[in-house]
């Protein structure tokens, strides 16, 4: 298959990894993918920018001229291709935004929305939609994980602000659902768990905040929270994989929701002594300062759904992630 691939947020931790994939000796794909660098970099994509397949813009998903431009570049080349494929992954990521309905709305509501519109309107075949596990909120975990069927027990206004961010990452999933009922397109939602990469810029993400602190100051500053919390963490390779195998599932494109994650939970304590050990450190020193309200103890999502209906299941442990981010952290 020789198929057109356009990929909002393609610096971001998914995006990048899945224009690598996407582009590599031997596939006959194109990718259009743009990024407004709200958080990450062109570092992440240095290395495929030579790469004739992969052609890539300074855009933000909420101008509309360049959206414009966009769409009109789509249709001049989809007819070249056997699939045309949208996938979104713009979003407003760090928990420090979701307290704050403004900076995450935009982007994350009325621009997914907007990337939808024009995947219908070019035609598209599919369009995958990049959602969060956030949304689970307060109900984030079960005895065999939270499935994306279970009732959701979302912290309102009463609560927090916290969960504007995954209320409207919710309600992506709905236009999306709308959008295949009502046969415009084929396609799905991804409720991702904790991603993390080797390429990750944002040093308040945890995995690169407790690796930074380590290896400049031999000790690690955490939330009051972090003395319970317990989490999975999800190698952006493994992300992109889901992306990939869902968009080649036909059958898998009927507007459901997929968790992807791993079952691998590990409390952050523990986090931050693997990745000491990691860098050839003892028993690490952790301090403790601040809070954040409305944060659940824990994340844990079943997989069961997508991995029935794909191949897909996740193949790098997080000792091996957390391996190759002090590998790439040694490397720079």
């Amino acid at each position: 298959m020789k198929n057109l691939y356009v990929i909002s947020g393609v610096t971001g931790m998914t995006g990048n990894e899945l224009a690598r994939k996407l582009t590599a000796d031997g596939t006959d794909n194109r990718v259009i993918g743009f990024d407004n660098f709200f958080a990450s970099s062109l570092h992440t994509v240095e290395d495929i920018l030579d790469r004739e397949a992969f052609t890539f813009y300074a855009y933000d998903l909420n101008d509309r001229l360049q959206m414009q431009e966009l769409q009109e570049e789509v249709l001049r080349e989809k007819s070249r291709f056997d699939l045309c494929i949208y996938i979104n992954c713009a979003a407003v990521v760090h928990t420090e935004h979701f307290y704050h309905v403004e900076r995450t709305f935009e982007t994350n509501v009325v621009g997914m929305k907007a990337f939808l519109e024009q995947a219908v309107a070019v035609s598209a075949d599919v369009y995958i939609n990049c959602s969060t596990s956030e949304v689970y909120s307060m109900n984030s975990w079960g005895e065999q994980g939270v499935r994306e069927s279970d009732f959701i027990t979302m912290v309102n206004a009463e609560h927090s602000q916290r969960t504007s961010y995954a209320t409207g990452k919710l309600l992506t999933e709905f236009f999306m659902k709308d959008a295949v009922m009502e046969g415009k397109i084929k396609g799905c939602s991804i409720r991702f768990a904790n991603v993390y990469s080797k390429n990750e810029l944002y040093p308040k993400h945890i995995i690169p905040h407790i690796l930074n602190q380590l290896k400049n100051g031999g000790k690690v500053e955490l939330l009051e929270n972090s003395r319970k919390n317990y989490r999975t963490f999800l190698h952006n390779e493994d992300s992109c994989e889901a992306v990939i195998e869902l968009a080649n599932t036909p059958q898998a494109l009927d507007g459901s929701v997929y968790n992807v994650a791993t079952d691998e939970e590990i409390s952050i304590i523990d986090l931050v002594r693997l990745c000491a050990r990691k860098l050839g450190m003892g028993e690490p020193e952790i301090s403790f300062n601040g809070y954040r309200e409305s944060d659940p103890e824990r994340r844990l999502l079943n997989t069961d759904k997508i991995r029935s209906r794909t191949g897909w299941r996740p193949r790098i442990t997080l000792e091996q992630g957390i391996e190759m981010c002090v590998e790439e952290m040694e490397r720079v």
